[in-house]
Order: structure tokens, then sequence, then C-alpha cells
């Protein structure tokens, strides 16, 4: 049995039935249609397709009542593509809720998979045929030109999106346009109707503002704009696959805001299976995220079992709640990027402090040789965990103290003993602290809002979606920041003399 990290998403192995591609491998090229009219793009609305423009005289229905297994829309052909692909009968429902979006009115509503039975813990949910999973494989073909192309300048995602924007402009024609129209109707958002930063506009990204998140979108921005220049790569290596599609190659058919649009919605929903091929590492799972719900605390993940993918719930659910599953060992950082959302209890929250030796110190290199004996890099990242504040702190006394040594003879001594032996003077350890404390009240200070006008914002309850998210996760950094400082400023009250001035440095550590 292969087990999935939904953090990452799953992929299967296909039974001997599913074994033909659904792309021609001819040679030949298709002729091209002739031209028509240039679709309308809707990049900003509510209603914006994600994988691709929409077409202006494209006529919504109106939001669907629940729909599931039992009681289908006719408005959309999600469900009925699901059982005409060989989804079996599951105990689950498809459901869906509504979500306000203060930008334009009222947003299409959320679907979500609920348990339709109650059900016990060891219970299989459901089970999806791999007919209807989504993989590089399956896509491409040729596992070689899969590694081929993943391990050279494209990523499994950016492949995976493209793919899914050239069957979209099939429309109905294409075996996967109920899937994809699932997938535009959710737009990449998470379980809290909200996209990931990386689809915000430059305002709502100031909400992040003094959070280390809000550089890491703006360089997965430039990363997938990168594999954008690159899509042109996979258009003429992998040949077979583009010659049904009468369009123009990548970078000429698809602006970069819809591929980024696309490759979102594609980051939010896919998942990671384990022991595997690499063609084969990540899939698209219809019933998978974004139906399902995110947990940091849960045991349930998608697992392959044969010619299908399967959920084992790990805990006992009532109908009609929504089906929760492991979203992976991420960080609420991590969780925003993705999916757009925070989780509170979640254990695997932390931020990070990096401290490096400084480079211009006479003694640099036998200072990152001490730090590499005891475990540790010249550039060194400490990882600040919920409730473990302290004990981080106490971890990072020894390595700033080493920055602090400047007599080549102590320094002698060091390095001839073994262990952390760095002596601990009250004017060293003070410099230590107060270089500490100053590092954490100037990253606090980078937040425009204090910690109790966030508590107070979000107890009102009247943020609009996007800068409620973004505040619970500054929240918990702040949090986090705090205790350190408390820690710090504890570890100054227990020197002999909390009053001695500390020790000059001019090579201390930098801290950041």
């Amino acid at each position: 049995m292969a087990s999935v990290s939904p953090a990452t998403a799953a992929a299967a192995v296909s039974g001997p039935h599913y074994t033909r591609l659904l792309l021609p491998s001819s040679p030949r090229r298709l002729p091209r249609p002739r031209p028509r009219p240039r679709a309308r793009l809707h990049l900003a609305a509510c209603h914006a397709d994600t994988l691709l423009p929409s077409s202006s005289s494209e006529v919504r229905a109106p939001p669907a009542p629940a729909a599931g297994p039992s009681a289908e829309s006719a408005a959309d052909c999600f469900v009925d593509w699901l059982r005409a692909g060989g989804l079996p009968p599951g105990r689950v429902d498809i459901r869906e809720r509504p979500v306000p979006c203060l930008r334009e009115g009222k947003d299409r509503p959320l679907r979500y998979v609920a348990a339709r039975d109650a059900l016990q813990a060891g219970d299989v949910a459901f089970e999806v045929p791999m007919s209807l999973v989504v993989t590089l494989e399956r896509v491409l073909g040729d596992e070689s030109v899969a590694e081929l192309l993943t391990n050279n300048k494209l990523s499994e995602l950016a492949c995976l999106a493209l793919y899914l924007m050239y069957e979209k402009k099939q429309g109905k024609d294409s075996y996967w346009y109920p899937y994809i129209k699932e997938l535009d109707r959710h737009r990449g958002r998470g379980q809290l109707a909200v996209e990931s930063p990386l689809l915000w506009t430059e305002n709502e990204l100031d909400y992040l503002t003094g959070s280390p998140l809000k550089d890491e979108v703006i360089a997965r921005d430039e990363a997938i704009r990168r594999e954008y220049n690159e899509l042109d790569t996979l258009w003429f290596m992998a040949g077979s696959l583009f010659q049904q599609y009468p369009f123009d190659i990548p970078t000429e058919a698809f602006p970069f805001e819809i591929f980024k649009q696309a490759f979102v919605a594609v980051q939010s929903c896919v998942v990671h299976l384990q022991k595997v091929s690499l063609a084969r590492r990540f899939a698209l799972v219809p019933l998978g995220s974004p139906l399902l719900t995110y947990k940091s605390n849960c045991k349930a993940m998608l697992t392959a079992e044969g010619d299908s993918v399967r959920l084992v719930v790990d805990r006992s659910y009532k109908v009609g709640e929504p089906i929760i599953v492991w979203c992976g060992p991420q960080t609420n950082s991590r969780l925003v990027l993705n999916y757009g959302f925070v989780d509170e209890d979640n254990p695997f929250d932390r931020i990070t402090i990096e401290a490096s030796l400084n480079t211009e110190d006479p003694q640099y290199q036998e200072k990152r040789m001490v730090a590499q004996r005891n475990g540790k890099l010249a550039i060194q990242n400490f990882n600040v965990f919920v409730g473990k504040e302290k004990e981080t702190v106490a971890e990072m006394l020894p390595y700033l103290r080493l920055g602090y040594i400047s007599d080549p003879a102590e320094m002698q001594i060091i390095l001839s003993s073994e262990g952390d032996t760095c002596p601990v003077s009250p004017c060293t350890e003070r410099a230590v602290l107060d270089q500490l404390v100053g590092y954490l009240e100037s990253r606090l200070a980078g937040y425009p809002t204090t910690l109790d006008e966030d508590e107070a914002k979000l107890a009102d309850g009247s943020l609009e979606p996007k800068k409620e998210v973004a505040s619970r996760l500054v929240r918990l950094e702040k949090k986090m920041l705090h205790a350190c400082l408390q820690a710090a400023n504890e570890f100054i009250n227990d020197l002999p003399d909390h009053t001695i001035s500390p020790c000059p440095a001019p090579y201390a550590p930098e801290l950041k």
C-alpha cells in the first residue's frame, strides 16, 4: 500500500484496463481551426475561471443546491462524470455551503465532501478509480520524458497545469471537462474561501507586512514566472502530447497571469504519493482537495490501492460532517501559501531565526569548525515551535557566545577541547542576550499592528476573509516572538548581576 501526503499530493498505479493513453501519439499535427473571437479575461472577479478565461457568451447557472451521489444538480455534471468514470458507491456526499466574497457581492458556493453515513475510524469513506486520476504518467505517457522534464526546469505542477489548460480549451470535448469545471468553481480557494496570496493584489499582500511569508510569496511568484518562460520547452520535447491540440505554443496561447492561476489551482489540490515512480508522484484526485478539509492533527491520508485511490478515515463522523485529511507537516505560513488557510492547532507551526557567523571575523574558520563539531552550520536556522520557545533560546545561546570570542588563545583552547566549551562570563552572556532581545524587538516592530490589536480585530469578527487569514497568521507569529522575548529577558534576570554592562563584540553573529 502506498500512502499519500496531501501536503504535496496522490499518484496511482494504473491497471491494465487503463494503460491506453488519452492522447494520440501520431506525429501529424491536426489542422488549425479558423480564427475565433478571443475570449474575454476575468482575472480578478469573484467568478473568474482559474484554468482559462471564460467565454464572454457563457451563461452561468445559479448556485446549485447541495449535490451528492444521491442528489445531483442538473446544472453540474461533475457527479455524473464521477459515476460514469466508475466511481463505486461510497459513504460520502458532495455538499456545498455559501461563502461571502466582499469584493463583488456573493462568491460561488464552496463544495466539500461530507459523510453520508455515520463513519467509524478505519472505515473506507470512498475509492476513486485510476481512470479519474491525473498523473504525469497519464499526461505524458512516457515516464522517461516525465523524469527528464521534472529533473530539468519544469516542475510537476507546471506540467499538470499546462495539460489542464489545453484540455480546458477543448471545452466539452475534453474528457476532463467536468473535473476542470469543478476546479474552476473553487479557483484555488481553500476551506476558508481564500485563495493563495499568490493571487492577492499588492494592497492585499500588505496584510502580510512583517511576516516572512510576504517575501516567500514574491519569491514563489518569480519561480512560477521562470517556469512559465520554460513552457515552450515542454511543447517541443513532448510533441506527442500537444499534437492533438491545434493551438499556439504555450507562451503564445496563455498569458502569464492565466498560467499562474492554473498553477495555483493545481498547487492547492495536488496530492503526493510516496514510494512510487517520479511520473506517478504527483496527481490530481477528484474527491480529494479542495473538496476535502485539511487538518494538521489528522492522521487520515489518501492511499493508492491497486487500481484506485482510497481514503480510510481516522475518526468517527456524524452524517453531514466534513471529511478531514492530514495536510502534512507544514507550517501555517506554508498552509496559507498553498491553500489559503491557517490551522490554529497546528503542531508543526514554527518561525525561524537565522544566525550566522561573521565572515569578516579573523577567527571565522576556527569558529566554523567549532560550530560544525557541535552540529551547527556557519549559517544556522533555529526553528521556534509553539510552546518550545524557551528551549530554542537556550539552544541558540552557545552558538551566539561563539561569535563573541575574540582572544585567539581562548579560541585555541576551545578548538582543542571537545563539545560545547565556550566560556560563559556575565558580560558576554549579557551581550548575547541583549543582542537577541534587540533582534526580537526589531522583528516585532516590523509588523504594522500589535498583538493586542490583532486579537481585537479577530474578536470583532468583521474582517474581510483575506485580512482575517493574514491576521491569524501574523498573530501566531507574534505570539512565538513574544514568548522568545520573554524567555530572553528571564535569562537576563537570572544572571548573577543582571545590571552588568555587555562586553563589546566587533564580530557578533548576525541575526535575521
